[in-house]
């Protein structure tokens, strides 16, 4: 085909089915085909077509009642759109628009744990990433902000701080905690041990000992840490004192006096000389108010003794980790210094920015902690530390920067260098770095030979659990389960009949609050108190509800171990919609209402054969995330299909559309149900186009409540869970929906996951471009019947996923 079949062919086929409504002043949905200054202009519109060519593919257009194209005039459509209007080229993919990628927190975190040891707390320290098509690793929302900056810089140093050894040597500590210590008991004028205490009474004479070693004669700092604690009692005072007798050996070597000290801390240290060997550590409690009662509970607790020594520095020891970060003793001389630092900084950013460094970059970085060294007070391990600062606040560790191999001349798109492939696929399955082993294969230049085997490896590692986490938790929203809003009462009031009292004492008790309480009569006061005893009676038919925490993280687990174990076992993807099977534990299954489940774990649990469950769109996270706070939302279910499994979302309602309530304006509940105001909401024209393909798929699933719970009724009606699509498929529930979807509807389904898939591991949303990369995905998957380990495989291997739109590569090392 070429520009000439657009009027001799397309046009055509777009006059006899189209123009009703996209032509001659009609323009619904805000599309038109006769509004361009000519059939160039037209074809320029790639917006457009490619709306045009997502609802022929779909058979969204024309709608059913319209006359419909045949299956070969649909396929004439896309195929001139794909070819003639995108110009897309099936041999050479176009690998899409390039995006330089900020690391995410989890990415972040993960990278930092691997590359150091340390777990940073990212959610406390950084704001939330932004999202971008339903995801949060998405390059062109993950922006830079100052303030993000400066925790950054602020960050890098608080790590390599807590990991990275400042001095060569330090003076050694020992802590005695004060669980250790043993309280003495007098026997005939001899101390002998009694149980374990760290507390001592104002009250009662005692004293708490420990043994301790010190492995070195000389002098040690000792450091008595305690606590004092009170049973407040308001108004009463308790004047009872101590004093406390801090001793080595019964060597006394300080003492303290105590009133009340509550909620106080306090620190005595010592400077003690003690030879080498076994030291008793004691606290001796003496007694100053022996004539005063005790009259609430003044108590201070012995936290810890700290010994510090022994002082002389030949004495002193290598800090924790030291040899992990400064494998070898520093050179003295100056030169082999600098060769030193310029060796341990290389090894660390050149896997901090996941390739390897050229002599230059190790050379500065060496330099830059040689400066830092020669300060005051400074040394070598300590500019060695400001160095790798440097390297995990610079943007070659923050962002992800892609490199080409030479241009091909038999492609259009050049191939990724083999160490950009190996960060691609670590942080596709990982969200972290890569590892030794991929760092090994890339600088080899095997990594690209070894894929496959690279790919189950990490498969099979068990850092995928990110991808099991991360993915169905976006794509799915399973993460926000924790989070979101559910009023378990209201939900379950919605489900009970009419209560004319109820509804009589809401009316009461909204009339009377608008008075001022001081002007209240007698008789309204008495209104408003039986208003409120009918309110508690009410409530308490679902005092023992509980949607809590535990309960909604099992729904989490529930998604994400149900997802992983498709994709683990490569079945159908289609099991992913329904299947005879759920994870669950007994408190998940007693809320789901299945019988035969014990224990706290989670775990693979065959349905019963008349059961609505399985599948992920009867699982209570999926339910709970796409309700309200008090009620379902058929509306929000019936989008999230649209959009997660069907990949067909409905334009924005325009801005003039009311919301849809649950009251009649007056402050009294409507008595109807969800069905019935949907109902009424649709026969406004300007809402039936979308709503029309929403609710139908959100009220099947109205058997479930906000919590997961199923449910017969609702406002004391028997629910009716039926529909037809808007491609004409009938059914009565959830099951045959679920059924419908994957029988009638499952190419639609596996273009929409391959597009969610594709929009993870890229870090960036779907194009026009991408149409061919989607297709030759789904005609492999195809091939496999739908499993999902041939789709994995097929994107690593794709051109998006192995090339870059970049005529040339920057040096990699600027």
């Amino acid at each position: 085909m070429g520009q000439s079949s657009y009027p001799d062919v397309i046009r055509p086929l777009l006059e006899a089915k189209c123009f009703d409504c996209h032509a001659d002043g009609a323009s619904k949905g805000g599309v038109t085909f006769d509004g361009f200054a000519s059939d160039a202009g037209l074809m320029a519109d790639t917006k457009l077509w490619h709306r045009v060519l997502k609802n022929v593919r779909d058979g969204l257009m024309p709608p059913p009642e319209k006359d419909q194209p045949t299956s070969g005039e649909r396929q004439l459509l896309q195929q001139w759109i794909k070819t003639d209007v995108f110009r897309l080229d099936p041999t050479q993919p176009d690998p899409g628009r390039p995006v330089l990628r900020r690391l995410n927190r989890t990415e972040y975190r993960n990278s930092i744990r691997d590359l150091t040891g340390y777990d940073f707390p990212v959610n406390e320290e950084f704001p939330a990433d932004d999202t971008g098509h339903g995801f949060d690793n998405i390059g062109a929302v993950l922006t830079v902000s100052p303030m993000l900056l400066e925790k950054y810089l602020t960050a890098a140093r608080s790590i390599v701080q807590q990991v990275v050894p400042q001095v060569a040597r330090i003076m050694p500590v020992q802590r005695v905690e004060g669980d250790q210590f043993f309280q003495m008991k007098a026997r005939n004028g001899v101390l002998t041990k009694g149980g374990q205490s760290d507390q001592l009474s104002y009250y009662t004479p005692m004293t708490l000992a420990a043994t301790m070693e010190a492995k070195e004669s000389g002098h040690y700092a000792i450091s008595f840490e305690l606590s004092g604690h009170d049973k407040y009692v308001e108004g009463v005072s308790d004047l009872n004192r101590c004093r406390l007798h801090f001793c080595v050996d019964g060597e006394e070597l300080g003492t303290h006096d105590f009133g009340n000290e509550e909620s106080r801390h306090f620190t005595f240290p010592y400077r003690h000389r003690m030879d080498a060997g076994r030291h008793e550590l004691s606290v001796e409690l003496e007694r100053l108010t022996p004539n005063e009662k005790p009259v609430r509970s003044l108590l201070l607790k012995l936290d810890r003794v700290k010994i510090s020594g022994p002082e002389a520095p030949g004495l002193w020891e290598r800090p924790v980790n030291y040899a992990k970060w400064f494998p070898r003793d520093v050179p003295e001389d100056p030169a082999a210094r600098l060769a030193y630092a310029e060796e341990l900084l290389g090894k660390f950013a050149s896997r901090a920015f996941r390739r390897p460094l050229t002599d230059d970059t190790a050379s500065r970085l060496a330099g830059l902690a040689a400066k830092v060294a020669a300060l005051p007070g400074q040394c070598f391990e300590s500019g060695v530390s400001r160095a790798m600062e440097a390297v995990l606040a610079s943007p070659r560790f923050l962002f992800m920067e892609e490199f080409t191999l030479p241009p091909d001349p038999a492609h259009r798109h050049p191939l990724v260098d083999e160490f950009t492939l190996a960060s691609r696929l670590s942080y596709f399955l990982w969200s972290t770095l890569p590892d030794a082993e991929l760092l090994r294969l890339a600088e080899a230049g095997q990594l690209r030979k070894n894929l496959l085997t690279q790919f189950q490896r990490m498969l099979a590692d068990e850092k995928s659990r990110d991808f099991f986490r991360n993915f169905p938790g976006q794509w799915l929203q399973a993460r926000d389960i924790e989070q979101v809003t559910i009023d378990a009462r209201s939900v379950l009031q919605r489900e009970q009949a009419p209560d004319p009292e109820a509804m009589e004492a809401r009316r009461v008790f909204m009339e009377l609050r608008k008075i001022e309480a001081t002007q209240l009569t007698a008789e309204e006061k008495l209104r408003m108190d039986q208003a409120r005893a009918v309110f508690r009676r009410t409530n308490d038919r679902f005092k023992d509800v509980d949607f809590r925490g535990e309960l909604r993280r099992d729904m989490r687990r529930e998604t994400e171990q149900y997802f992983e174990y498709v994709i683990r076992q490569d079945r159908p993807l289609t099991e992913l919609i329904d299947s005879n099977y759920t994870f669950l534990n007994k408190r998940l299954a007693l809320h789901y209402g299945v019988e035969g489940v014990e224990g706290e774990e989670i775990r693979k649990v065959t349905l019963p054969a008349d059961s609505l469950r399985g599948g992920i769109l009867t699982q209570g996270s999926v339910l709970a995330v796409t309700s309200n706070p008090t009620r379902t939302s058929p509306v929000k279910r019936g989008l999230f299909i649209l959009e997660n499994i069907l990949g067909s979302p409905p334009p924005p309602p325009p801005p003039d559309i009311p919301a849809l309530e649950d009251n009649n304006g007056r402050g009294q509940p409507v008595v109807a149900t969800l069905r019935d105001i949907l109902l009424k909401h649709r026969a406004d024209a300007k809402c039936a186009s979308c709503h029309n393909r929403m609710d139908p798929l959100g009220l099947a699933f109205e058997n479930f409540n906000a919590m997961g719970h199923w449910r017969g009724t609702e406002r004391g009606v028997n629910v009716d869970a039926s529909g037809q699509l808007i491609t004409g498929e009938k059914f009565t529930g959830a099951r045959e929906l679920k059924k419908i979807l994957v029988s009638n509807h499952r190419e639609a389904f596996h273009r929409c996951f391959i597009e969610k898939l594709l929009i993870y591991a890229l870090g960036r949303g779907m194009d026009y471009q991408d149409e061919t990369t989607i297709d030759l995905l789904m005609e492999k998957l195809d091939k496999t019947g739908g499993r999902p380990t041939s789709l994995l495989e097929g994107i690593i291997e794709s051109d998006v996923f192995q090339r870059r739109r970049m005529p040339e590569s920057p040096s990699a090392d600027k």
